[in-house]
Order: C-alpha cells, then structure tokens, then sequence
C-alpha cells in the first residue's frame, strides 16, 4: 500500500514515466487493457482489475521499473537515515562504555592496594609470631569460623607495636578540647580582653598604688564578663548579677580565664594578643595584696585528657592500642588515593569500635568519649604540622648535603663578617651545627603542650614574683623559670647525645633581658614552624609550579640551572645565613646559644625580600612568615 500510494503521487508528476500512462490512455482499441492511472485509483471493476493485473506486467514494464527504481530511493533514504541514527547510538555506547571501563580500573586498583596492605599486614604477623610451629591441635570449623569473623574486628590492634606507649604521660599535658557549650563562653572571655587596656594601664613606670590599679582593672573585666553574659544568657546572667560581690561567682570567673588558656594550648596561632593579657592579669591575682582585694582568687589548674579520665575514673581507656589507631594522622605524602583511603577507612573503624566500647563505661557519654579521642587528635595534628617541618629540613639537609664534600658553589662555609655572619665555622662544623639546632627545635616542639604547662606553673606561681625592667624593648615582666629551665636542659642533653657532640654554646636565656620570661619563652618557639613551613611548602611545589606553567621554567633553568638547582641554592643560603648567629650587635644577645640560633633564623626571614629566588617564593603562594599558609 505504501508502494502504491508513492506510485499515485509519481504517476501524476512531469516525468518521463507519464508518457507510457498517456500513450496507454490514447490507445482507442476496444481490447485495451485499462490504464495504470485506472487501476491506482479504483476506477475499475473487479474482473478488469484482474485482467489488468495480468496485461500491466507484460505492456507496462517500463513503468515497472520505475516503481522499483522510486521504491529502491526510498530505501536508500531511509538508510542513510537508519546509519545516522546507529551511529549516534554506537558513540554514546562507546562513551559510556570508556567511563564502566575507567571506573572498573580505579576499582580494580583500589582492591589490588587493599589486597599488598593484607598480605603485609599478614606477614609481619607471621614474623612477629616467630617460625616456631605450634604444637596445638587444629581448631574445630566452628572455632575456625569465629576465628575468622574476630580477623576483622582485631585489625586495628595490628598498630600495637605502633602505638604510642607514652601516652599514659602525654594526657598529662593534653588540653581537653572545649565543647559547643564552652565556645560560647570562649567568645566572652576573648571579646572582653579585646577591649581592655590591662596591660597599658598597670604595666607602667609609676609604681604608686599598683595594687590598688590591678584591683580596679580586674573589677572591670569582671565586670565586662557579666554584662556579656547577660547579653548572652539571661537567665544565667540574672543568676550571676543576683550576687553583689564577685567572689560569690568565683568559680564562674576561674572557669571563664580557664576555657582562654587551655584554648590557646590547643591552637597557639590564636588570640596572639588576648593570651597576654589574659596570662598577666592571672599573674597579677596571684598577688597576696590583691588576692586580699578581690577576697578570691582567678587562677585554677588547666583541666586536661588525664584529669578528666580521672574524674570519670576510665584512666584505662589510655591504655587501649586502638586509641592510637583512631587518632593518629594519615599522612599523604607518597602514597596513592587508594592507600590513603584505606587507610582512612581503618582510622574510622577504629573510632567507631573505641566509642562504642567505652559509651556508659564509668561515667562516660558520648560526648565525653568523642572530647578524649578529639583532644589526642587535636595533639597529633599539632605535632604535624609544627614538629614534622623540622624532621623535613633534617631529611634535606641529610640528602642534599654531606659534612665531609660538598658540591661546587654549595659550601655551608661561613665566615664572621661576610653576608652577615657573626660566626666562622668550615662546612663540616655548619653542617653538624644545623643538624644539632634542627634536632633541638624537633625536640621541643614534640614536647611543646608539657612546656607550656610548665611556663604557666612558673607564670602563676604566686612564691614566684616578677620586676618590672625596660629590656631595650619597652617595660618587661622579668621573672625566673625554675621548671623551664629543668625542662630545657633535658632536652638539651637528649639532643646532644642524639647528635654526639656540641657545636656553640648552650646557654639558655631565662629572666633577663632577651628572653624575660617564660611566656616570652613559648612566644618565641611558636614561631619556629612559621619560619620552616613556608620554605618546606615552596621546596615541594616547585616541580608542580614549574610543569604547570613553561615561561616560570624557562625562567629557573635561565637564572638558576633547573629546579634541582634552585633548590639546592635555597636550602644552602637558609643554611649558611640562617644559622650565622646574625641579628643581633653582640655574642650574648645572638650568637651560638640556644635562643640565638632562632634569632639567627628569625632575621633570615626578614631578609628574603633582598634574596634573587624570592620571585619564586611568590609564584608558589609565598604571603609572609607571619600570614596564613
């Protein structure tokens, strides 16, 4: 029917076709077949169709063919379109076929790093076990099945042999972390430092009633905390403000200047002007004259991971190996995605098994479970990213350099006087003196939450008073550090029996004028990672700076001979000028000691600006040692 109709319309058009049908139409004998025009249209009855059926075949080939010829166009148009179509179909096949096929490679990957990490996991297992052969008999299938269900579940314990076994002593110096509740009242106690000018108004030459102006300042802040916490919370405002005196809220308020210390423990690049005066005006109440005035006192022991595990009487919870696996940090570097995942997912797990074990344990909740696990956490990111830096200049200066040759143009040799230098040392004794100042900065920050504990026992010691002096850099609060300088010379000593020897001197400055005291002493050791990150951060990116973008390349490889040239040239001068006892007009205020050597580094820094790879330091996201990074 679809034929015949397209025969109709072609019949009818000026082609040549239609002369056959008109020939067939003019033929005047009465035994003519009917014409085609006829048939098509039903002209015709019954009978004569027949007969026509018959006569078209034999007087009407030509129009035969054509029907097949417009049959045939038909097709092929119909075809062509039918190829456009399966080929749209094919590509998006193709697609989505490319994408299962990368995505069954990732998954493929994925399990075949699942599957190395099982078989090591496995071995060391084996070898821990030793090569004796057991002499029990072979377990049952039911205890071959438990067996295999408890494979799972003791996966973490495989970080036994990795834990931390001081951990026990570490809580003791662990800040517990503020809860929600707690922030709230954090930003109380810093809004109100904001605006107070403790220090400006008491730390003056005029020593006429101090005691009497320490009094009225503490008031105030006092004061300034309760409106705040009206402001805050009514109802627990209506209850403070009820009290006419502040010692009937003296808990509150020790509470308060508690949550400021034990947070800036926990994040040291905080409240960088706030701790001060908040740790000076603790210090100020610890006087017996104005503990007399204010008839309290503002001062209470920081509440940190072991005490509270103490209080809640779940001090085993230390002892768990699989603290350490929920807790620790997963370091990226080298690895693959696929590791770093599983590694993840083992972390997790292990989180999940420690909460769950140890919810309703004693008095533990949830909450209080997440804090124990959130503060050691919080611990070991702070060793990261602050004592790691030091252990990667280490393992430069180890790969990079040797202390008996070096590489032409790559001497660590200093002499007094040149570029700076205030002292003369040949490349083997530069080396081992970098080496042993890197090691002691190591060695402090890993201990860095004890030393601070430490400080603030020597700050707020009421047996332990302070003199007001000017240092050459305006009025200072001098004041011995018993207990930091106990602390100090056992990390010295470990540190130089680490090394083997000592190069310079080991003098430790505490109360007098270049380190006053203790708080100026954490001050200035907070600054170490702000000196080594950002160099560290620019080592690593220049490859990835350097393949990114060619004019930066063409640029290195024209002034300095290639990235491993740069390199090199960067760690080199931080080496020689930032370990020249510079930065200061004498031996005792710079030199060899031990807080010299980070004056040293400290005005390497200040220099960078004058230095010909600075422009590199910038194209790597390079701001300031002081700034976000």
């Amino acid at each position: 029917l679809f034929l015949i109709s397209h025969c109709s319309e072609l019949a009818a058009c000026p082609h040549p076709s239609t002369q056959l049908s008109s020939k067939m139409e003019s033929n005047d004998k009465p035994n003519s077949k009917p014409a085609l025009k006829d048939i098509l249209h039903g002209n015709i009855d019954e009978e004569e169709a027949v007969e026509a059926k018959e006569g078209v075949k034999d007087q009407n080939s030509d129009q035969g063919t054509f029907a097949k010829i417009a049959s045939g166009a038909l097709s092929a148009q119909l075809s062509i379109e039918s190829v456009e179509t399966l080929e749209k179909r094919l590509a998006g096949l193709k697609e989505k076929w490319e994408k299962e096929r990368l995505n069954f490679e990732a998954t493929a990957r994925e399990l075949n790093s699942q599957l190395d990490f099982a078989r090591r996991d496995a071995e060391a297992k084996k070898t821990n076990k030793g090569d004796s052969k057991s002499a029990q008999v072979a377990p049952s299938k039911a205890k071959d099945s438990m067996k295999n269900k408890d494979d799972e579940e003791k996966e973490e314990e495989e970080y036994v042999a990795a834990a931390d076994t001081q951990l026990l002593e570490r809580s003791k110096f662990i800040p517990l972390r503020l809860t929600l509740d707690e922030r709230k009242y954090l930003r109380l106690i810093t809004s109100a430092l904001e605006v107070s000018e403790y220090t400006d108004r008491v730390d003056v030459s005029r020593w006429s009633g101090r005691a009497k102006r320490i009094h009225k300042q503490l008031k105030e802040i006092c004061a300034i905390l309760s409106g705040l916490l009206v402001a805050c919370d009514y109802k627990a405002g209506q209850k403070l403000i009820a009290n006419d005196e502040f010692a009937d809220n003296a808990e509150f308020f020790q509470y308060m200047f508690e949550l400021g210390r034990r947070y800036k423990i926990l994040n040291p690049e905080r409240m960088r002007s706030a701790y001060g005066k908040l740790i000076y005006l603790l210090q100020d109440s610890q006087q017996e004259d104005v503990r007399e005035m204010m008839e309290f006192g503002l001062v209470r022991p920081l509440q940190s991971v072991n005490v509270f595990l103490q209080e809640k009487k779940m001090l085993s919870m230390l002892k768990d190996p699989l603290l350490h696996a929920a807790t620790r940090v997963i370091a990226e570097k080298g690895k693959t995605r696929a590791q770093i995942q599983y590694e993840l997912q083992r972390k997790r797990r292990a989180y999940n098994r420690v909460k769950d074990k140890y919810i309703g344990e004693g008095d533990m909740s949830e909450q209080d479970v997440e804090l124990v696990m959130g503060s050691i956490a919080d611990n070991n990111y702070f060793l990261k990213f602050n004592r790691d830096p030091c252990d990667e200049m280490i393992g430069y200066l180890k790969s990079k350099f040797s202390p008996d040759n070096y590489e032409e143009g790559f001497s660590l040799k200093i002499n007094y006087g040149k570029g700076g230098a205030r002292l003369s040392h040949d490349h083997k004794t530069q080396f081992y003196f970098v080496m042993q100042t890197l090691n002691l900065w190591r060695d402090i920050l890993h201990d860095f939450y004890r030393l601070w504990f430490l400080a603030e026992d020597d700050l707020l010691d009421p047996d332990n008073p302070y003199r007001l002096r000017n240092t050459g850099q305006g009025l200072n609060r001098i004041q011995s550090s018993p207990n930091i300088g106990r602390e100090m010379s056992r990390i010295i000593y470990t540190a130089r029996q680490r090394v083997g020897y000592w190069i310079g001197s080991s003098v430790v400055h505490l109360g007098d004028h270049n380190v006053p005291n203790a708080f100026m002493f954490i001050d200035k050791y907070t600054q170490v990672s702000r000196i080594l990150n950002p160099i560290c951060i620019t080592l690593r990116r220049l490859e990835e700076v350097l393949s990114e973008k060619p004019g930066i390349k063409k640029y290195v490889d024209d002034t300095f001979g290639g990235c491993d040239k740069l390199r090199m040239t960067v760690l080199c001068d931080f080496f020689r000028h930032g370990f020249d006892g510079s930065g200061a007009d004498n031996f005792f205020d710079a030199g060899s000691c031990i807080d010299g050597r980070l004056t040293s580094a400290w005005n390497w820094c200040s220099l960078i600006h004058k230095k010909p790879y600075y422009p590199v330091f910038q194209m790597t996201g390079f701001a300031s040692f002081d700034g976000q990074f």
